[in-house]
């Protein structure tokens, strides 16, 4: 059935009013009677002379519609503005015939309520109400959190895996490597990155010393460009002012931004008062305006940003603890905790971790201590967010875990990787969970509660050696920096950035158990130490010879040598009898089925 509609409007009115009515197509309009005769009316012969006067149209394909063309529009409502305002109540409950200002008017209107029959029923009743309320906010604390240590989910069984979100590219022509990330402090949706070439004295001379941030929604475009008058190798953001920020430059310099003045420094440390290599690490102290630098000249300077002239303290790394420059160790790597405000740690370039003390009065006495952990630099130093005791070491091939409890040796490490690791960081929001970087473009998220052999994720996120990473406050967001200035951003699943059932407690335990190991083991070293020089000096007073020691040493070899050849042997004969075992079965095999 086919019917038609009619929309009619009403002008008058200044109204849109609709009419709908349905009707058949034989119910209206002329009825067609159709025939088959046909009829002449006009023959009209083609005329040739009228072909010069048209243009031969190309054939197209154009689109018709039967029905009336109509547009469709849409009316906001006034929007409703909405004004607070608030009432000075000065009277207070005084009657409009007594002027609250007057002393003598209101203290004879007191007397005349206090004197009133009702006036003490209606006071002790108040009172019981009062003391109701008043007992019942003692017993009940309608802010505590009770259940605060419960509010995790329950752990489930689907394998850690992580999300790409997005991708920041140095906008540049020539590639620079993103050598530090710094999250922004209250919304955690911007990102400040360094951007400099540690290739050192080979730099090209375009390249552009220019630093920026980024907000994690727009990869396109950079949000605000940082131009330092030397390239920033270290960039961090005040965790007590988000529009402030500190970093160390390629020269030695020490700048801050405020972001509310635009995108120049607002001031900089003098060059001759700086340190002489690259700042690798800022970090800041409980004041908004101090902080402190290490660099691979072998000092940690303190600074207040607001008179750069000079720095307020000098510290030299000299193990010796004599002060000399020459003797210092390079910093390349700090960490400050804020629930321990009177240490720092620093990791050099000789893969010592150097613990220094800041309420010592002597420079010697600032150098508390010194753990001898890896091969070659300490590219990342940080204590566990929840247990300020245990710290990660990453450098080499391996990341370590140290406590101070202990200073000859690491309580857990990873095993030795292909590639070299060059940064690392723990989880801020699980205990146990920790991520390296890799040289081979390799992301690895290590739980210790799963696995402490292998990583439980590792991800290929690019190409490129990685040399820095940065986890959000939360743990859900991570940055990772490339050597050729890409930062690629990741999500992470709900398993390795929300806080497991015990875990706290498990992790505690873990920890306590591998320390006592470690003391155990210290214990058992320096008792054989002992031995050996009540044992040499010994043989010295019996008038041994000096050269015991070697003697001893190379009886030690070849007796080691011999012990080796056995279990060489040993694993041969077990080999051959295991073959002889698998021919003796197949033989069996082929006689059964013959029978």
């Amino acid at each position: 059935m086919i019917t038609a509609q009619c929309y009619q409007t009403m002008e008058a009115f200044k109204m849109e009013i609709m009419y709908v009515y349905t009707k058949k197509c034989c119910e209206f309009g002329h009825p067609c009677n159709f025939s088959e005769s046909a009829v002449l009316h006009v023959d009209i012969p083609p005329n040739p002379s009228l072909e010069a006067n048209f243009i031969e149209e190309d054939l197209c394909i154009v689109g018709t519609q039967c029905s009336q063309k109509m547009s469709e529009h849409e009316v906001n409502t006034n929007s409703m503005e909405s004004v607070s305002q608030g009432i000075n109540h000065v009277e207070g409950g005084w009657p409009k015939s007594v002027n609250s200002e007057n002393m003598d008017v209101t203290n004879r209107y007191k007397k005349k309520v206090e004197k009133d029959e009702h006036y003490q029923n209606t006071i002790q009743h108040l009172s019981s109400l009062i003391d109701h309320c008043i007992k019942q906010n003692n017993a009940t604390d309608i802010y505590q959190e009770y259940f605060e240590d419960e509010e995790v989910v329950e752990e489930t069984e689907e394998q850690p895996t992580a999300k790409f979100i997005n991708v920041f590219r140095d906008p540049n022509k020539v590639k620079r490597t993103a050598t530090c990330l710094s999250w922004h402090p209250n919304s955690n949706h911007k990102l400040a990155v360094a951007y400099s070439c540690l290739e050192f004295q080979r730099a090209p001379k375009d390249m552009s010393f220019d630093s920026y941030i980024w907000d994690i929604e727009n990869p396109c475009k950079p949000e605000m460009t940082l131009k330092p008058v030397s390239p920033l190798v270290c960039l961090e953001y005040n965790p007590k002012d988000s529009h402030i920020l500190v970093g160390g430059s390629y020269n030695g310099q020490i700048v801050y931004w405020d972001t509310r003045s635009g995108s120049q420094p607002v001031e900089m440390s003098a060059i001759e008062h700086s340190h002489r290599n690259p700042v690798y690490k800022v970090i800041w102290l409980h004041s908004t305006g101090d902080t402190f630098s290490a660099s691979t000249d072998g000092q940690v300077l303190w600074w207040d940003i607001r008179n750069m002239s000079k720095p307020i303290e000098r510290l030299v790394l000299d193990p010796n603890k004599k002060g000399n420059l020459e003797d210092a160790l390079g910093a390349i790597s700090m960490d400050f905790e804020t629930t321990m405000p009177t240490k720092f740690m620093v990791g050099t370039e000789q893969g010592l971790v150097v613990t220094c003390n800041l309420k010592a009065l002597t420079p010697a006495d600032k150098i508390a201590c010194i753990y001898s952990s890896h091969h070659g630099p300490i590219y990342a130093l940080q204590r566990n967010p929840f247990y300020p005791k245990c710290f990660l070491t990453v450098a080499d091939w391996t990341a370590r875990i140290w406590s101070e409890d202990i200073k000859g040796s690491s309580i857990m490490s990873t095993k030795y990787h292909k590639a070299s690791l060059l940064d690392g960081c723990w989880s801020p929001v699980r205990p146990s969970v920790f991520y390296t970087v890799k040289m081979d473009g390799t992301l690895d998220a290590w739980d210790l509660l799963l696995n402490q052999k292998k990583p439980t994720l590792s991800l290929k996120v690019c190409y490129e050696a990685m040399y820095s990473i940065r986890v959000q406050d939360k743990g859900r967001f991570l940055g990772c920096g490339s050597r050729l200035g890409t930062v690629t951003m990741l999500e992470m699943t709900p398993g390795l950035c929300t806080l497991q059932r015990n875990e706290k407690s498990l992790v505690t335990e873990l920890f306590e158990r591998e320390t006592k190991r470690g003391k155990i083991l210290e214990a058992k070293q320096r008792e054989m130490c002992l031995k050996e020089r009540s044992l040499s000096e010994q043989s010295k007073v019996d008038g041994g010879k000096v050269d015991d020691g070697e003697e001893n040493e190379e009886e030690l070899l070849a007796l080691a040598e011999r012990e080796f050849f056995e279990i060489v042997e040993s694993c041969k004969e077990k080999d051959e009898e295991n073959k002889r075992e698998k021919e003796n079965g197949v033989c069996e095999g082929h006689i059964q089925v013959e029978c």
